[in-house]
């Protein structure tokens, strides 16, 4: 039986007219492999309903496989990141104008989760195919953050494997000489990404540089 993957991206935020994470993720929209198919799903960028939006249709699809993308703009590689903290600290307002500070995502959760994709297999195998990457120990506190927590709060007791993978900017978006990744390397590399996690490999032992 072939395994569903549930891609998911957010909406531009912050007045952009553009999100480079959507625009990789609905390239897959429709992908059938021999071992896997995938949906794709945009998220609000919203405190709180991304997370409602996100769980509601992991009910609903019942994926084997969650990969949530967000933008990290200022980051050269695809980071895929190894943990979600339990706070909410918005360096600017979401698109509903929500601006939290040290606000927890779950009452009297856990400090963090760990993600479950195998993170440093992703990240060698996109090597491999000569792309830049690295593994994140930080997704932030922005929605990005609130929405990786909130996925492996949601996963818990299940067998379904979540993670989340940050992008650069767009050539597009870049500016000042910001780091940028041209859209059909982002797509090469989500791609690298679901058939690492559907298909299995040994999580690599090499020191990998990582992102702060």
């Amino acid at each position: 039986m072939k395994k569903t993957v549930l891609l998911t991206g957010f909406e531009p935020f912050n007045g952009a007219a553009i999100n480079p994470a959507w625009e990789a993720v609905r390239a897959l929209r429709g992908w059938v492999d021999g071992d896997f198919i995938v949906e794709v799903l945009q998220l609000p960028c919203v405190f709180g309903q991304a997370n409602r939006v996100l769980c509601g249709a992991v009910d609903e699809i019942r994926p084997d496989i969650v990969i949530c993308v967000g933008q990290a703009g200022g980051r050269a590689d695809l980071t895929v990141e190894r943990v979600g903290i339990n706070v909410d600290d918005a360096p600017i307002a979401d698109n509903e104008g929500q601006q939290p500070v040290d606000m927890p995502i779950v009452a009297e959760g856990p400090a963090a989760y760990f993600a479950t994709l195998p993170v440093k297999a992703i990240v060698g195998a996109m090597r491999e195919r000569d792309l830049r990457a690295s593994v994140s120990q930080t997704a932030g506190t922005f929605v990005c953050n609130h929405v990786l927590y909130g996925l492996m709060h949601h996963l818990q007791g299940t067998e379904v494997i979540g993670g989340f993978i940050h992008v650069p900017y767009l050539p597009e978006q870049a500016s000042d000489g910001a780091p940028s990744m041209p859209l059909a390397q982002i797509v090469e590399g989500l791609k690298v990404a679901v058939e690492v996690a559907v298909r299995g490999g040994a999580e690599q032992v090499e020191v990998f540089g990582t992102t702060h």
